[in-house]
């Protein structure tokens, strides 16, 4: 017996010893690791995860605004649930909403000056903390491994998904 046996009627019980294994380690640090994340994050700066993956997201893009739905697909996400998160950061003046000129069925969400000011307060103390619980339990070699591991999984995603690839991104 295994720290890893599972009940027959489990659908992990479809999965080999070391896939079981690996699946386990992987979800206990996704999970663990986005909770401790968005933790800090509501604690320290008054931002959730998901708000800064927005932010990020935003920043990250060559002319700073999305369409909400090209920023669903890059962060992940249901349009429905990024409508809404979208409402609350408008409301706070991180993000600026408008109707796309050529398509007025289209919303246009932008990064604003405050959006950039806080990803800007917040990304030092978050790069640190990721640091320290992440890569710092990382040799160099594994994090390139770990890399090369995580960009074949991403294309098996899109290949089998539901979301496309997002735009400006291979």
């Amino acid at each position: 017996m295994t720290e890893y046996d599972v009940a027959s009627e489990s659908p992990y019980a479809f999965l080999g010893e070391e896939e079981i294994r690996a699946w386990y380690a992987y979800m206990k640090v996704h999970l663990r690791l986005r909770y401790e994340m968005d933790h800090r994050l509501r604690g320290d700066h008054g931002i959730s995860l998901a708000d800064y993956d927005v932010l990020v997201a935003l920043v990250s893009d060559p002319g700073r605004t999305l369409s909400v739905s090209d920023l669903a697909t890059r962060i992940g996400s249901e349009r429905s649930r990024v409508s809404h998160q979208l409402r609350s950061l408008s409301t706070r003046g991180l993000v600026n909403l408008a109707t796309d000129p050529d398509d007025r069925r289209v919303t246009r969400v932008a990064l604003s000056d405050r959006g950039n000011d806080t990803l800007a307060d917040v990304s030092p103390h978050h790069i640190d903390f990721v640091r320290s619980v992440f890569f710092d339990a990382l040799t160099p070699p594994q994090v390139q491994d770990m890399a090369t591991m995580f960009e074949g999984i991403y294309d098996q995603l899109i290949r089998h998904g539901t979301l496309p690839r997002p735009a400006d991104h291979p």
